[in-house]
């Protein structure tokens, strides 16, 4: 049974319980969603409300408890571990909020780790200049600001030229001022390569560059709104 082309993700009553001894908490209480190419979707919600999780669920790093949760053609709910694995590698790109660079790497050689193992990579000194990061590549992480290694964080993601970018609170370690920039670095990205973006934050103002924004409470979705209009990374603040 094929998707849409434009269908990117198709999510129908997602659940995922977890157990702890005899405790049951269940993060995600029949989830529905969907996401078109090229959309820029910023997700809300306290912490416990199930971003991570579904986040998780989608990008083939966890399994449901239930539900159907689709990429494209692919049901990623009754794939193997090896078919998500291929799918991580070939078509999701990952940004957290702690960057996880190899520290004895430089920012064009923690690039490079993805590159080597991409099916048609970008180069990547293109795709640090994609972050603005040009006159930085031969530094290593320590040499960096946190916003500098968030962007190249974000360069290592879009270099394999990933369909869907899914980003959990990347701005959550950095001040107002870092944290447009890196934005910045985000929402030129997606511009330019299409990717399908979801954005996880605590941030309410960071919904104001959303397409649409989807908000979580207690493991279901609660509302979303399509922005009228978006605004600019440089006319958000918090």
């Amino acid at each position: 049974m094929e998707r849409p082309a434009a269908d990117v993700f198709r999510i129908r009553g997602l659940c995922k319980t977890y157990h702890s001894g005899e405790v049951e908490v269940q993060a995600l209480r029949g989830v529905d969603f969907d996401a078109q190419a090229g959309e820029f979707i910023v997700i809300l919600g306290p912490s416990g409300s199930g971003k991570s999780t579904f986040l998780n669920i989608i990008g083939g790093l966890d399994q449901a408890s239930g539900g159907e949760a689709w990429f494209r053609d692919h049901k990623l709910t009754s794939q193997s571990e090896a078919a998500l694995t291929r799918y991580r590698r070939d078509h999701v790109g990952f940004i957290f909020q702690f960057y996880n660079l190899v520290p004895s790497l430089t920012a064009r050689e923690n690039v490079k780790l993805v590159t080597e193992i991409a099916r048609s990579p970008m180069k990547p000194e293109d795709a640090l200049a994609l972050v603005g990061l040009s006159d930085r590549m031969d530094h290593f992480p320590a040499q960096l600001s946190g916003g500098e290694q968030q962007r190249v964080a974000i360069a290592r993601a879009i270099a394999k030229r990933p369909d869907v970018l899914l980003c959990d609170e990347p701005t959550g370690a950095l001040d107002s001022k870092t944290g447009i920039k890196v934005l910045e670095a985000l929402t030129r990205v997606a511009a330019e390569t299409g990717a399908t973006t979801l954005v996880i934050t605590h941030n309410a103002a960071i919904a104001a560059i959303a397409d649409r924004v989807v908000n979580f409470a207690n493991g279901t979705i609660v509302s979303a709104q399509r922005n009228a209009s978006r605004k600019q990374p440089s006319e958000v603040s918090w």
